[in-house]
């Protein structure tokens, strides 16, 4: 019964093991960054329905807010260069947050002139400088 027990709990430690690591990694970046995805996935979703234009410019308002707050933080992709080009490192991502901020307000404008086909469009632009940011910026998972 006692062995039945041990290897029961190790079991279920050596399950939860990649969770209790994920979770020791996030970082205020990558929270950030999880709001503005989640709100991002549901905007790509209804962008082009302009009887959702309401909830579409509110989940703009968190991928901007998310967005201008993400400019002032630092990835953690930033240790892994070296110390000479962090700097240069962490502009670049700044300045490419700064251009997704300003590719926000272009979508906010079409919305509000209920211009959704040119929304639609612009959201599309959105998720090529997102998957080309991750790409430059992010640091790959380990779980993969």
């Amino acid at each position: 019964m006692k062995i039945r027990l041990l290897i029961a709990t190790v079991a279920c430690a050596l399950a939860a093991g990649p969770f209790l690591q994920a979770a020791e990694t996030e970082t205020e970046l990558s929270k950030k960054m999880d709001k503005m995805g989640g709100a991002f996935r549901a905007l790509r979703r209804q962008v082009a329905d302009s009887s959702k234009n309401a909830d579409s410019l509110a989940k703009l308002a968190t991928i901007k807010e998310n967005a201008m707050a993400s400019t002032k933080l630092e990835p953690a992709m930033k240790a892994d260069k070296p110390a000479a080009e962090q700097a240069k490192f962490v502009a670049d991502y700044q300045a490419e947050m700064k251009k997704f901020v300003g590719q926000i307000e272009k979508v906010e404008a079409a919305l509000k002139s209920n211009n959704n086909a040119e929304a639609e469009k612009l959201v599309a632009a959105m998720g090529d400088a997102q998957k080309a940011g991750h790409k430059a910026f992010k640091k790959e998972d380990k779980k993969k």
